[in-house]
């Protein structure tokens, strides 16, 4: 019997990759992938059409396929965040004519591809042991994903998680002084972690320091003022250039977002007992990787009190491929298609 090949997606409001994997003795090999705008089409039917329907005439037509969706899936279908879009996976499987497609959320699909990233797609931050047990992945971006995954019988599973929106807890007086003045700068009566553990929240922990008397003359005062209050520039970035080049005020925001991270990371790990690994992943992974390599961010992620040898003996690692998302659809299709004979 053939080797299939499979369909893979990453799609959101702004842009969706389609891709199509074949299955080779080493792994997952892409063999076509390509980027729409998400918003130039109707509904992700005729996209998917208009890619099968263009693909190379030497790639073959997908038999399972996986789809990631900015957006929660519930009974099959999801809606997604940003987009007029109602998807359901029959639907979607009947327009791309394949035997079986599955929606899965953007985040929660990355659980599928973590036991197969090889180590150009991955950093290692603290060596350990790994077992069979659950797996755990969070990562900081515009917000704070979190999902789990844990064997069952039928392989492994993946289990959504809305955990960014737990009530942030602070550890010092100086994240409680934070999390005060944040409260009243958003005028919200509850903080969740991604409100301070995320790229949008490196923004918030800097626009805070910078109101501070001593940053009075700070330069990046102006690009806090516009970010804040007209959502112009990129603060994140800038606070993370000037930490780079020296600027010890964005360096301690810098330093106050790690630690905070770290602390989230750990509380992760204590919820999921993941000794399958943890994992840290996002759109900042890559650009933090020296940080997060740090005990800035690995030792707030240890401080657990008597399960600080239980933390300290993890696998903890980073996810730094940018196309983690796709590979992970891929991963998670090659199951849909060992479960249903397709693969030997």
């Amino acid at each position: 019997m053939a080797q299939p090949t499979l369909l893979a997606g990453d799609m959101g409001g702004t842009k969706t990759l389609l891709a199509i994997y074949s299955l080779e003795t080493d792994g997952l090999r892409q063999q076509h992938k390509q980027r729409f705008i998400s918003s130039e089409w109707p509904s992700l039917e005729p996209m998917l059409e208009s890619f099968l329907r263009e693909r190379p005439d030497a790639v073959g037509a997908p038999t399972h396929g996986c789809i990631a969706v900015a957006g929660p899936v519930r009974n099959r279908t999801a809606r997604i965040t940003n987009l007029p879009w109602q998807l359901d996976e029959q639907n979607l499987a009947l327009a791309a004519g394949i035997e079986q497609l599955e929606l899965v959320n953007d985040f929660g699909v990355l659980i599928y591809g973590l036991p197969h990233l090889n180590d150009e797609q991955q950093v290692v931050l603290q060596a350990g042991v790994r077992d069979d047990g659950p797996l755990a992945i969070l990562g900081a971006g515009t917000g704070l994903g979190m999902a789990r995954g844990q064997t069952t019988s039928e392989g492994l599973q993946a289990l959504a998680s809305e955990g960014g929106h737990r009530e942030f807890a602070p550890r010092d007086e100086r994240e409680w002084e934070l999390a005060c003045w944040l409260k009243g700068d958003l005028q919200v009566d509850r903080l969740s972690i991604e409100r301070i553990v995320s790229g949008t929240g490196l923004g918030h922990i800097a626009n805070w320091l910078l109101q501070k008397p001593e940053a009075a003359a700070h330069p990046l005062k102006g690009a806090a003022r516009d970010w804040r209050e007209h959502q112009m520039g990129d603060l994140p970035a800038l606070v993370s250039q000037s930490a780079a080049m020296g600027d010890p005020l964005m360096q301690q925001a810098l330093d106050i977002w790690l630690a905070a991270y770290g602390a989230a990371a750990g509380d992760l790990a204590l919820q999921e007992l993941c000794t399958g690994g943890l994992w840290i992943g996002g759109g900042t992974a890559a650009k933090q990787i020296d940080g997060l390599r740090s005990d800035t961010f690995l030792e707030p992620m240890r401080a657990k009190g008597r399960f600080k040898p239980f933390i300290s003996d993890l696998a903890v690692t980073a996810v730094i491929d940018p196309e983690a998302g796709l590979f992970s659809a891929a991963c998670r299709a090659r199951m849909l298609a060992e479960s249903s004979g397709r693969l030997a």
